[in-house]
């Protein structure tokens, strides 16, 4: 819950029907550094166990990070990575799946392997039986996991001459099989340009807005969550350290430093005089406050903090960016569309993702679209912060600039265009999906990393390069917590987490999602209707699987 910052409320017992009580004893504070989907999902899981909970983010809203966009239930995009990592990847999706279902949306993803490229598709499909038995054991741990369908259902191959079939289909507006899905695909992919089969797989897409909105809802459930948006945390200070001038010195507190903006600190204070308008209007407002422990989430600023905590830390940091076009010529709904290619290179791999609408987000993993020249950077032996050039802080903070904004979007719909041809049709919004992302130790291949902990200092630093593990890096935090005697064994909360009873979703359905999810897409200037989902989780079911036979 967003609140008013007066000691007096802030401090106050949670409400019992609210929120558990963490402990008989005084209850804990932890806060949280940075509301990115790591941030924020941490902060949920920490709520509900009952624990006083900070979440302090510089931007306006949570969750308004790197260009996201594909729940990874495998890791199908990722042909380089080993099959443990895939697996690793499917099931966090599913779990995180369960803690966020209005954010989802379904519909399959094709993955095409061009002519030019040296890999085979039969090259993926010993991972994909791996990836359909590992899905097959967690719904046996769990009904509750058949989340993507039937497991025998997780992938299906089409052949040239089922693509020229259905070729010859009308196109359905809203599909309901994967054949159905595949007939946009059919029609509108060069099929001269791939190599047969394609593979379609239940990975679906995942909307950012629904997931801000998500989270926002599910921690204003909570008296005890304190939300602290548009404000920048100056410094974090160790408040009662022992052994300080040893290297393994242990620290049981820490003070945290922070300034809102003038708007924040008006919206989330009940400025009751004309005098305290007069102040909230033009002051920013500093404070600080202790806590217990102390969470980094802060994504490509991590190191800033580990600079400040004392950690060396070895890491990268990488900007990309993803852009909004729209096409009118579509026909109806489309499923994902992957073109494999070497990352980095002026063949990298293009990402064509669907929303409602008829907008598209495009990612084309070469220098001159997603990535960029300088654009990843490691960190120092001085430092645990890489530094990206200023030109990307930049567009980070403050915007795009519109000429390259412009180019590159251009450029990103050409790049489509040599597989989809009527894609050139597409026209850009000046608009895209952008952001540094963090990237632990000094391999830029990593996609699968949750959480460092050093309880010592009792601090744990998230290194989620993947969204989809945040819920795991919460799970480990709370475990520390429990060694520490931060947080009671055994609390009822905590089985509830294992079975995804959440209380936001109690109350909230894909309706209150949409609301205020529009909304966020709105103050961040992008269409309403790329808070929408085609397909949601909850309404829909891919119940004819069976590819046409020919």
């Amino acid at each position: 819950m967003t609140h008013s910052f007066n000691y007096a409320h802030t401090f106050a017992t949670a409400d019992a029907t609210t929120a558990p009580l963490a402990t008989a004893k005084a209850k804990k504070r932890v806060g949280i550094l940075g509301g990115g989907t790591a941030g924020a999902t941490i902060a949920i899981r920490l709520a509900a166990l009952g624990l006083e909970t900070y979440l302090f983010e510089k931007k306006k809203s949570l969750i308004d990070g790197p260009p996201m966009c594909h729940l990874h239930a495998g890791g199908n995009l990722y042909r380089e990575i080993p099959d443990e990592d895939c697996v690793a990847l499917l099931k966090q999706c599913i779990d995180i799946l369960r803690l966020y279902p209005y954010t989802i949306d379904v519909r399959p993803t094709v993955f095409a392997v061009p002519t030019r490229d040296e890999g085979m598709p039969e090259d993926l499909l010993p991972r994909l039986d791996i990836l359909t038995q590992a899905y097959r054991d967690l719904i046996e741990q769990d009904p509750n996991n058949k989340v993507l369908g039937e497991p025998e259902d997780y992938y299906q191959l089409y052949s040239h001459e089922q693509l020229i079939e259905l070729s010859g289909r009308e196109q359905v507006a809203v599909p309901s099989t994967v054949d159905e899905w595949v007939i946009p695909v059919a029609k509108y992919l060069d099929l001269n340009k791939v190599k047969y089969p394609l593979i379609v797989v239940q990975e679906y897409g995942w909307n950012i807005f629904r997931l801000a909105a998500s989270a926002q809802l599910a921690l204003d459930g909570y008296d005890n969550a304190h939300v602290f948006t548009d404000t920048k945390v100056e410094q974090v200070v160790a408040v009662e350290c022992s052994d300080c001038s040893n290297a393994n010195h242990h620290v049981s507190k820490w003070r945290i430093d922070y300034q809102q903006s003038p708007q924040a600190f008006k919206h989330n204070n009940d400025t009751s005089s004309d005098a305290n308008n007069d102040v909230a209007k033009n002051t920013a407002q500093s404070d600080s406050i202790e806590v217990d422990y102390l969470v980094n989430a802060c994504g490509f600023r991590t190191g800033i903090i580990d600079d400040m905590v004392g950690v060396d830390v070895t890491r990268m940091v990488e900007f990309k960016s993803s852009y909004i076009t729209h096409w009118d010529d579509a026909g109806g709904q489309i499923p994902e569309i992957i073109v494999y290619g070497a990352r980095g290179t002026p063949e990298g791999m293009a990402q064509l993702t669907p929303y409602p609408g008829g907008y598209f987000q495009i990612h084309g993993m070469s220098k001159f679209i997603t990535l960029f020249d300088d654009g990843l950077v490691a960190s120092t032996k001085d430092s645990s912060q890489p530094k990206l050039p200023a030109q990307y802080v930049h567009y980070i903070e403050d915007g795009w600039d519109k000429a390259p904004l412009q180019a590159r979007s251009q450029q990103s719909i050409d790049y489509v265009a040599e597989f989809v041809p009527s894609f050139n049709s597409a026209r850009t919004i000046g608009n895209a999906l952008y952001g540094g992302q963090q990237i632990p130790g000094e391999d830029d291949t990593l996609r699968v990393a949750d959480v460092s902990l050093y309880p010592n200092l009792h601090y744990a630093r998230a290194e989620n390069v993947k969204a989809s593990s945040t819920l795991i890096a919460a799970d480990e935090i709370v475990e520390q917590l429990i060694e520490l005697d931060l947080l009671e064994s055994n609390l009822p909360a905590n089985q509830d987490r294992y079975a995804h009873n959440w209380q936001y979703l109690e109350h909230n359905d894909s309706l209150t999602i949409d609301g205020a999810a529009r909304v966020l897409a709105e103050q961040r200037g992008f269409p309403t209707r790329m808070a929408e989902v085609n397909h949601s989780v909850h309404d829909v079911a891919l119940d004819d699987l069976t590819p046409v036979m020919v």
